[in-house]
């Protein structure tokens, strides 16, 4: 028996698909369904581990928590991660395949890719009581529509029902909703269920006669108004476009146990990969975290992360011309906190040799830290776990870059005190280890390590759970949908899907 399935489509890329599908999994789960998440393609560089090694889009990973079961390589079958603004390595079931163009892609293998996307949702629907699937982008990029296999391709595949997504936070929902339906083919409306609106301010009475007039144009109704809430970020996809300079994370920053804050800047590199690794840090109370792009902004930081980075050369170039590479250095020199993750760790090493992934050969690296890494056509793929401070750590590996560290001191150990990964030298860490400061203990010793260097009277909360938080969170986003959307029409969606004879709101997509 094939189990009910439903796909949350957007007006637009960031109208808040992540979320809400991740909620509608957490209002499934707590209601005793088998629930299970689904992106046929994924464009992200915030992606994760499963653990049988397989690579997948954080959010997905995300919203698998949200329906308390582990991710696989099913959950996301086509993940691409830009290397530049026209090129994507091509990452299929958990593993990468190759680079290709934007125009190579669409021109052709994205349509190939269509048939395991397919088997892979219906392993998912053959599994679960009920899949919820995640569009990407518009449904209505018309330019698009012919070899897509994320938004109406995979629904009219798998006759899924589709809810569509509008941010009115933004403005111009009633267009963007009507608009949406408006430029797809009569085909494809037969599925487009009906509306939800996210990040709505204000008084609901206000927009209930735009939400009648809406559905008088297109016959759909609207499932709900989900309240504008902070703090709901979590593990977002992102894009080449992303700018963050500046930005702090949306988890509030409560009072500090001691007499300090610690302020921590983020290096906001080209193509950054997994900046949700600075997330635990925004969780601690007292901890203040911030992007930045300019030397200056580093010099009243007391911690300085270089993060991942999908080109680590580029960002070692983009560094250099900012004037943050002798920042860093001066830093390291004055003995101040600096901690390089993934790409971050190989920039601050003595040399990189990469014939893969900028092709640029051998690269001086900062010369911060006593490493030498050469880049393997092979991915790391792995979950290790180790100590590190003398607390039990965990993270994920995801990476080409192979390091050869040469002095300094081990940073993750095993528990015969063998070094696993990454090297210290003063004040400068380094690691390949994503995820590693979710472990509360380390997290807490390595910021008790930080504010000690930095000077500051700075004291970790003893309490502070990441995971609880993370759990927090998600019940939070199966409240929105449980309050505030018509539950009751939304199972009968995912149980019969779309209903039956929706009208058709002209003129259609285009010949």
């Amino acid at each position: 028996m094939t189990g009910g399935g439903l796909l949350v489509a957007g007006t637009t890329s960031d109208a808040g698909k992540s979320v809400v599908t991740a909620g509608i999994c957490r209002w499934l789960a707590r209601q005793g369904v088998k629930v299970a998440p689904f992106k046929a393609q994924n464009m992200s560089l915030n992606s994760f581990v499963t653990r049988e090694g397989a690579e997948i889009g954080r959010a997905q990973a995300m919203q698998a928590q949200a329906c308390r079961i582990e991710p696989t390589a099913l959950m996301n079958p086509v993940l691409l991660k830009p290397g530049g603004e026209r090129s994507s390595q091509v990452v299929l079931l958990g593993r990468p395949v190759g680079e290709l163009s934007a125009r190579g892609y669409h021109g052709g293998r994205q349509q190939q890719l269509l048939g395991t996307v397919l088997d892979s949702l219906a392993q998912l629907r053959a599994t679960y009581d009920a899949v919820i699937c995640e569009g990407a982008g518009s449904p209505a990029e018309i330019n698009l529509r012919r070899t897509d296999i994320v938004n109406m391709g995979i629904a009219r595949n798998a006759s899924l029902p589709v809810l569509v997504v509008g941010d009115i936070d933004r403005g111009g929902v009633f267009a963007s909703f009507f608009g949406t339906v408006a430029l797809l083919s009569r085909e494809d409306q037969e599925l487009v269920a009906g509306f939800l609106v996210n990040k709505f301010r204000g008084d609901v009475s206000l927009l209930e006669p735009g939400l009648d007039m809406l559905h008088g144009l297109t016959g759909r109704h609207t499932y709900g108004v989900l309240p504008f809430r902070h703090g709901l970020g979590i593990d977002e996809e992102d894009g080449l476009a992303v700018s963050l300079r500046g930005a702090v994370r949306e988890s509030a920053v409560a009072a500090p146990l001691g007499e300090d804050v610690l302020r921590v800047a983020v290096c906001a590199v080209p193509l950054m990969s997994n900046f949700t690794d600075v997330d635990a840090l925004a969780a601690e109370p007292g901890v203040v975290v911030r992007f930045v792009d300019r030397p200056e902004e580093l010099a009243d930081a007391d911690l300085v992360v270089v993060p991942g980075t999908r080109g680590t050369v580029r960002a070692l170039q983009w560094l250099r011309e900012r004037g943050l590479a002798d920042a860093l250095k001066r830093r390291a020199a004055e003995g101040r906190p600096v901690l390089g993750i993934c790409g971050g760790f190989q920039i601050l090493g003595e040399r990189i040799e990469d014939d893969v992934e900028s092709r640029a050969g051998r690269v001086d690296g900062l010369g911060i830290l006593p490493v030498r890494v050469r880049f393997a056509r092979e991915k790391t793929l792995e979950r290790p776990v180790g100590k590190a401070l003398g607390e039990p750590v965990e993270g994920y590996e995801i990476h080409h870059g192979v390091a050869d560290v040469r002095g300094g001191t081990a940073f993750i150990s095993d528990d015969g005190g063998r070094s696993l990964d990454g090297c210290r030298a003063g004040q400068t860490w380094g690691t390949h280890w994503h995820g590693s400061l979710e472990s509360d203990g380390f997290r807490r010793a390595f910021l008790r390590e930080v504010a000690a260097a930095a000077g500051r009277r700075f004291v970790p909360a003893p309490d502070t759970s990441f995971a609880a938080l993370r759990e927090e969170q998600l019940d939070r986003l199966g409240d929105l949908i449980e309050q505030h959307a018509d539950t009751d029409a939304l199972w009968r969606l995912i149980e019969s899907g779309a209903p039956p004879g929706l009208p058709f709101v002209p003129p259609g997509a285009p010949a």
